[in-house]
């Protein structure tokens, strides 16, 4: 949740002005508030991702998850503000959801291949897990045994690593198709031929170039002329006296010094000052010196800017109609009505359009917006170009309007095609960020309103613009690859693994095949079981040393030195109970074997014949061993420093006469 909050205030950069705006007219302070926004939905996202790593880490290493109960309490205060924020979206913000689908048609194909790369790098994780369920699969299968009950449980436990291996594998790999089947039928605007390329938008300077002056004033339109303006986009209030001048907001707070100079009526209507009033007023302190300045990330002022802006005053309506005749610009205005108690409020659409035709511009240069009482401005000023909102297509056909003003977000809905198709000309506002832009040049939009003329205009072409063969070459170039470095990671796991399964095979059929050879029967219906004996006592003294009695064994017991386990082979019933003692022959050594004797500790039993002890002996014994009829029984060592206790002897067993051979936990297991 969080992380998609950040997405989408990320997204939505285009709209952190207005989102300041917003939050002014509620506090009346101004400052970045989109920016601490998303901060703090950063931090909640870095947050909750951190834990989530961290809890996967854990999990890796086999170690039981504890949550601090602080965690809890911020994980629970997380939830409760991401669903605060997802119900403001859903209710009153439903439009920005469209801008994060504006988004994706831009950086889809760049999303398409970043998902492939991140699918590359999760199969490393993925293909170890697989292999490793399929390993733990081979195993317990080659572990099977007669016994029914084993076997079923075992079947079991079978299908289950089965199903763990599909549950996991089957959505990793049906994603990774999709992916490389997505351009297939993925739409993205910026891919398309340059020859079929539609020539740049031209710009409409919002109040000017709000970035480079303050807006509204003469300096700032001004300065949307030297940056290549198309025509000049501004907000029209009137006031008492029956002046027309520029002002965007509903009281005068933000954009002038109402406060040092009237502080008492810095809420009142505009329309309710006389110009004389209005005219005395500074309309560009608050952007030349003020701490804090109305773009997040704006250049800084040059010394003259700055002293110019500091000296800007509020300007008439007629100001700005001088300025457009002299450039040759259009101008598109807002009308705002006056209060309720003003003098013009049911004439001053009448008003206003006696102003403009007395200021003598050319009545082609004005873009009549307002939508109320349009066809007495069209009898009033037949020249008027008029522009109208997201009406329908017949209903703009039969008003004879040509061109509409609409909300940037409204793109998202197949482009506008079908206006486009009935010849009716686009302008999008509010555009600020490149990537809009770019979206609008692509989409053959023939104008934008924006805040950030000055970067605008200097883009050569559209940004994330890629040509379709080009695209097609990138994405076939980033299939291959990933297909032979995800094949390449899962044949390194196999092979790693099966080298495991290979070695853990092997000892386990030395094991078994001492265990043929060393029981005098063996009965199909039993399994091996296991017990649990004290490790060989080593000497110290030498020549009585393990590493003399047995160097293998010595490098058995360093790489498991804990392989104290031993099974018990069952053997057919003896007819007849005899001594142990007589059933042990002397073994003949090999000609290669290199072995100590160890003597018995015992003076009575000096005269016997020496018993040839070696694990050597146990793992591989030499066919002359083989041969002889009976058992083997060890003789043990007592350790000079350390005598364990043993358990008392018990005699043998009529059903079974336990043979004891030493094996590690892993080939026990």
């Amino acid at each position: 949740m969080s992380v998609l909050l950040v997405f989408m205030w990320v997204e939505s950069s285009n709209e952190y002005n207005g989102f300041d705006w917003v939050i002014f007219i509620g506090t009346g302070l101004w400052f970045f508030w989109s920016i601490v926004l998303l901060s703090f939905l950063g931090i909640l996202a870095a947050y909750t991702s951190l834990l989530l790593v961290l809890g996967f880490l854990l999990l890796w290493e086999g170690i039981e998850l504890y949550l601090h109960w602080c965690h809890k309490i911020l994980i629970l205060l997380v939830i409760v503000i991401c669903s605060f924020f997802f119900w403001i979206l859903f209710t009153y913000w439903k439009d920005r959801w469209l801008t994060i689908g504006l988004s994706l048609q831009v950086f889809a194909p760049y999303i398409h291949l970043s998902s492939i790369a991140m699918m590359v790098i999760l199969s490393w994780p993925l293909a170890f897990y697989l292999i490793h369920l399929e390993g733990e699969a081979r195993i317990r299968r080659f572990q099977m045994t007669c016994n029914e009950s084993k076997r079923n449980k075992r079947c079991n436990v079978l299908t289950k690593l089965r199903a763990l291996q599909v549950a996991i594998g089957l959505p990793f790999f049906l994603i990774l198709l999709c992916l490389y089947l997505l351009p297939l039928g993925n739409f993205s605007p910026c891919v398309q031929e340059k020859d079929k390329l539609a020539p740049k938008p031209d710009f409409f300077g919002h109040r000017g170039a709000p970035m480079l002056g303050p807006e509204n004033t003469i300096m700032s339109f001004e300065k949307a002329v030297e940056h290549g303006a198309y025509g000049l986009e501004s907000d029209v209030h009137i006031s008492y006296d029956h002046v027309p001048f520029l002002m965007h907001d509903s009281d005068l707070r933000r954009t002038t010094n109402i406060k040092e100079v009237l502080p008492n009526a810095s809420l009142t209507h505009p329309s309710l000052f006389d110009w004389d009033f209005l005219s005395t007023l500074n309309a560009g302190k608050w952007f030349s010196h003020a701490p804090i300045k109305p773009f997040f990330g704006m250049k800084p002022l040059s010394e003259a800017d700055r002293e110019r802006a500091g000296n800007q005053k509020i300007p008439k309506l007629t100001e700005l109609l001088e300025l457009a005749q002299k450039e040759k610009k259009f101008v598109i205005f807002d009308l705002n009505s006056p209060a309720p108690s003003h003098s013009l409020r049911a004439l001053y659409v009448h008003h206003v359009v006696s102003i403009i035709l007395d200021s003598q511009i050319e009545q082609r240069l004005i873009f009549w917006l307002p939508d109320f009482e349009r066809e007495y401005v069209k009898k009033k000023a037949p020249g008027f170009q008029q522009v109208g909102r997201l009406f329908s297509v017949e209903r703009l056909t039969k008003e004879n309007i040509t061109r509409i003003n609409i909300d940037y977000k409204n793109l998202f809905y197949n482009g506008m095609r079908e206006y486009r198709a009935a010849n009716i000309s686009i302008n999008l506002y509010l555009v600020n960020e490149p990537w809009l832009f770019s979206l609008a040049w692509c989409s053959r939009i023939p104008s934008v309103t924006t805040d950030n003329i000055q970067v605008l205009n200097e883009m050569t072409q559209p940004s994330y613009f890629l040509t379709p063969k080009y695209y097609l070459f990138v994405w076939i170039l980033m299939d291959i690859l990933s297909a032979v470095f995800i094949v390449a990671i899962f044949y390194f796991h196999w092979w790693n693994e099966s080298k495991k399964e290979k070695l853990l095979k092997s000892t386990s059929i030395h094991i078994e095949s001492l265990s043929t050879r060393l029981g005098t029967g063996n009965s199909k219906t039993q399994e091996p079981s296991c017990i649990y004996i004290d490790p060989v006592p080593r000497v110290t003294e030498i020549p009585w040393t393990q590493a003399a009695l047995s160097p293998a064994l010595t490098k058995n017991l360093r790489k498991y030195p804990d392989s104290s386990r031993v099974s018990v082979v069952p053997v057919k019933k003896a007819c007849k109970s005899e001594p142990v003692s007589k059933t042990i022959k002397t073994p003949v050594p090999g000609k290669d074997d290199i072995r100590q004797q160890v003597p018995t500790l015992k003076a009575s039993e000096s005269t016997q014949a020496p018993i040839w002890v070696s694990a050597r002996e146990a793992l591989f014994p030499s066919s002359s061993a083989m041969k002889a009829n009976g058992t083997f029984s060890f003789v043990d060592v007592s350790h000079p420093q350390k005598q364990t206790e043993r358990p008392p002897k018990t005699k043998p067993s009529e059903e079974s006469l336990p043979v004891f051979t030493t094996s590690s936990p892993s080939s026990s297991s």
